[in-house]
């Protein structure tokens, strides 16, 4: 198997894009070699524990609710073109992620990282739900058969949370400053929402006897 790194933050909408056309490229090729570790990455490190109501958030981080629309015009543009369901009418805060990415470090020593990704996705793009939420993130746990009581203990401690803030932080250090950011066996560095085009061509390029170049 080839492992591939993803650095991620769930509210960010253009890793949900880029996982997506993963995801795509994936299932075309179901006799990938692939298999994928998620980890944590903050868009905004210093958001309050609690998260901020989202219009407040989008007018200080692009000056005004004129310049945020035109920001994620592009992101809305890419949706349409390739049928991806967000709906950013539902979101009404702008969470801090920290405990998402504990949610998703956990679920992954459980072997169900991928199902916490999906749901964390889903739950915020789609439902709308404030996943900085000890309960909105319990819900998850839950719903994905996570060690329930053990989540549910763990998340009102301070269990890794200095672990998750040093690889972020280690990530930056190495310069990751955006996410997606895709790492291909620990080689190959794909950074931003790639299309599945391209996926297909890096799982087609695997394959291949004596590959020295992935794409």
């Amino acid at each position: 198997m080839i492992k591939i790194d993803i650095l991620s933050d769930p509210i960010c909408p253009w890793c949900l894009i880029g996982k997506t056309f993963l995801d795509r490229a994936l299932e075309i090729r179901p006799d990938h070699v692939f298999t994928l570790e998620w980890h944590p990455y903050m868009l905004n490190p210093k958001m309050p524990k609690n998260g901020m109501d989202r219009e407040e958030y989008l007018i200080n981080k692009f000056g005004s609710k004129h310049n945020a629309t035109e920001a994620y015009q592009k992101i809305i543009e890419t949706l349409s073109e390739h049928d991806i369901d967000i709906n950013f009418n539902n979101i009404k805060r702008t969470p801090n992620t920290l405990d998402a990415h504990r949610l998703i470090h956990w679920a992954g020593l459980e072997g169900k990282q991928e199902k916490a990704i999906n749901s964390l996705f889903h739950e915020y793009f789609v439902m709308g739900k404030d996943i900085s939420n000890d309960h909105v993130l319990s819900s998850i746990a839950s719903d994905i058969s996570m060690n329930h009581k053990s989540f549910n203990h763990a998340i009102k401690t301070n269990k890794d949370v200095k672990s998750i803030a040093d690889r972020i932080k280690n990530a930056s250090t190495k310069g990751v400053n955006g996410v997606p950011c895709f790492i291909v066996n620990n080689q190959y560095v794909l950074q931003g929402a790639q299309p599945t085009e391209l996926w297909l061509k890096v799982i087609d390029e695997t394959v291949k006897p004596n590959n020295t170049k992935l794409y």
